[in-house]
């Protein structure tokens, strides 16, 4: 289709570019051996003939899809996007600072939103839109309903696809592994020059309690078999939970988690818990649900992981009870306000580990992800079925 599209164009334009070749001979001709000037019906027929070749020009523009990632941060997505689209040149990526965003997502067929929020006024100016996604599963930046009224597709990349939801889950890991093991106190110990110093914990034996069970969730679980720990997690319904098994069948999930519950149990499942880690998406029912009544539910000394979204944690409440002692320690990828403040009162906590929201950035998620991006321009532009991501709207 694509070759129907645009072959008359392409071989225009081939003409065009033919015919431009031969009008700078013809003038490099007339400059260098020919003493007299073009006469007028010459200059007419040269002005019409690079006038056509303008507007070829402008017809090929007005043919280019175009593709829009907000802002500056998380670099290597459409780095690598650009890179994997760059044999065709019918399609170019940009990237905009946030405060360009509106006045320009006019020229726009194809939005990644990343941490960028779309609200309805953006979205209304958005009138060659077809098409708004995250650069992963997060849509919480995005007004779904008014990209619905101006007939604009919403959709997400599942992280199972990508490999997203398994490098949160190492992420994870990751962080309970640093908390457990004092890694901000095993630095001080070394610019001290101390050895054996100072005692750590083990994951062994730790009652581990999953808040969320997705696909991040999931590939936690898988994750932490070797290790000798008691998962538990809840889920809002478990009915759906076939849905997520992936290539795994319905009995190997199962024997993942040892114990199930639902939303109302999270407050009796974080009592039982070692480690709580946050897996949830952000939606403005989980908003803050890891609040002062949460923590203050956890085991006393009990370690809180978010791999998730900022949102879904109040700071204060994390804050109030680091410093009473009873949160044992946080590990997060993610904050309440991103980029996160350097100088933020909580990074005082020597049980307090933050990374900046790399959990799911890693080579292979992001080449995947990039991939089903660049696959998706392409299929919107041949007007093919869209593969690889989920449609909301």
């Amino acid at each position: 289709m694509l070759r129907g599209l645009f072959g008359g164009t392409c071989r225009r334009l081939t003409l065009a570019r033919q015919s431009q070749t031969q009008t700078h001979t013809q003038w490099d001709h007339l400059r260098t051996n020919t003493p007299i000037a073009p006469t007028f019906s010459e200059r007419l027929y040269w002005a019409g003939l690079m006038e056509s070749n303008g507007n070829l020009v402008k017809d090929v523009e007005k043919q280019i899809t175009r593709v829009l990632f907000c802002g500056p941060h998380f670099p290597a997505s459409h780095e690598y996007t650009a890179q994997y689209l760059q044999n065709h040149s019918y399609v170019k990526v940009d990237v905009l600072p946030f405060e360009d965003v509106p006045k320009h997502i006019d020229k726009y067929h194809v939005c990644i939103v990343k941490n960028m929020r779309l609200n309805s006024d953006i979205i209304s100016r958005a009138v060659q839109m077809q098409l708004i996604m995250p650069y992963g599963v997060g849509l919480e930046g995005v007004d779904i309903d008014a990209a619905t009224k101006c007939g604009i597709k919403v959709a997400r990349i599942p992280g199972d696809v990508t490999g997203n939801s398994a490098s949160c889950a190492e992420m994870a890991i990751y962080l309970m592994l640093g908390l457990l093991r004092k890694q901000n106190e095993l630095q001080i110990s070394i610019q001290q020059k101390k050895l054996g110093v100072p005692i750590t914990e083990t994951l062994l034996g730790k009652t581990i309690f999953i808040l969320g069970f997705g696909n991040i969730g999931m590939d936690l679980a898988k994750r932490l078999q070797p290790f000798g720990v008691k998962v538990i997690a809840t889920k809002r319904s478990w009915a759906s939970y076939a849905q997520h098994a992936s290539k795994l069948s319905r009995n190997e999930v199962d024997d993942l988690v040892d114990v199930k519950g639902s939303h109302e149990d999270i407050h009796d499942f974080a009592r039982k818990a070692d480690i709580v880690v946050c897996c949830l998406g952000l939606n403005s029912e989980t908003a803050g649900i890891i609040n002062k009544n949460f923590i203050s539910s956890m085991k006393k000394g009990a370690l809180l992981v978010n791999v998730a979204r900022g949102g879904l944690v109040d700071y204060e409440a994390v804050i109030n009870h680091l410093e009473s002692g009873h949160l044992g320690g946080l590990g997060t990828d993610v904050a309440w306000t991103e980029p996160f403040d350097p100088d933020d009162q909580i990074l005082k906590f020597k049980n307090v580990i933050m990374t900046p929201h790399v959990a799911g950035v890693t080579e292979h998620s992001y080449r995947s992800m990039a991939k089903t991006v660049g696959d998706v321009v392409l299929q919107l532009r041949a007007g093919l079925p869209l593969t690889g991501i989920e449609l909301v709207n």
